[in-house]
């Protein structure tokens, strides 16, 4: 079973609410975090961003890890010129950013109302149900985070960021084996989705998998060379096969970009290794 600690926005709180946001589509907002160009330009352009949230397993040794969630943000821009028949389509979307922005504020339940309403106005519009998907699991709803994932699948069976949220709301769950199939449908879909690589590698960890998490992580690495999450995860499954001089070359890649290893961690990892670093 997962715990997790959500935040979207502005990085407040303790150390282990960190989150950083990378926007694919559209200007800076302010408050977020850009979390690189080789990331930009690796992931499609279907508009929105990705989180990286972080979660503690109970695994073995507790440790901060990161499964990436992938949240939809609608650009609205002028509607001076926007036909009639359109009218109702920018509506919805701007109850969509809405609801986005209360997300971004940690307001669940105000965002589940926009994107309910942004759905009343147009019940096939699949990037409310994903968004809505992610609110419910921020309150630890996760069947009705799924329900919704379902419900956008549905309309469209390609849509990758269902597919990715949804198997972190599996994840969550606990059901390992369910959140490994839907990243694996994100890759045949998408073979060279990091993203879902790295989930997977999450998911193999969880179930005591580590060399299928290794080769997961390291698959996302040749995709993105400075997804320094994923260095810190490899070297923590390289920790629990007790290979800890791999273990201490990937933490310190991860520190060397700016991944804020856990202290409990960087202590068990001497503490087995006889190394001080």
């Amino acid at each position: 079973m997962l715990e997790e600690s959500f935040d979207i926005g502005n990085i407040e709180g303790g150390p282990s609410e960190k989150v950083e946001l990378c926007m694919r589509k559209g200007p800076k907002a302010a408050g977020l975090l850009e979390y690189g160009r080789a990331a930009q330009e690796s992931i499609n352009s279907r508009g929105g961003l990705f989180i990286r949230r972080e979660v503690t397993m109970k695994n073995k040794l507790s440790n901060s890890i990161q499964v990436i969630l992938i949240i939809v943000f609608s650009m609205l821009f002028s509607c001076a010129t926007t036909p009639q028949g359109q009218q109702r389509s920018s509506e919805a979307k701007v109850y969509l950013n809405r609801g986005y922005y209360f997300a971004s504020k940690d307001q669940y339940d105000e965002a589940i109302s926009d994107y309910t309403k942004a759905l009343e106005i147009n019940p096939r519009y699949i990037e409310a149900y994903n968004n809505r998907g992610l609110a419910y699991a921020s309150k630890g709803q996760y069947d009705d985070a799924i329900s919704d994932y379902n419900k956008a699948l549905k309309i469209n069976p390609r849509y990758i960021e269902a597919y990715n949220n949804r198997g972190n709301a599996h994840l969550n769950k606990g059901q390992y084996d369910d959140a490994i199939s839907d990243y694996n449908k994100i890759l045949k879909i998408e073979s060279r989705y990091a993203v879902a690589y790295y989930n997977r590698g999450i998911a193999y960890i969880a179930k005591d998998q580590y060399d299928q998490a290794i080769s997961d992580f390291s698959k996302a690495l040749e995709i993105l060379p400075g997804f320094e999450a994923a260095y810190g995860n490899r070297g923590r499954a390289y920790y629990l096969k007790k290979n800890y001089d791999r273990s201490w070359d990937d933490v310190k890649k991860a520190q060397e970009l700016g991944y804020q290893i856990p202290p409990e961690f960087i202590d068990a990892l001497r503490k087995a290794s006889g190394r001080q670093k």
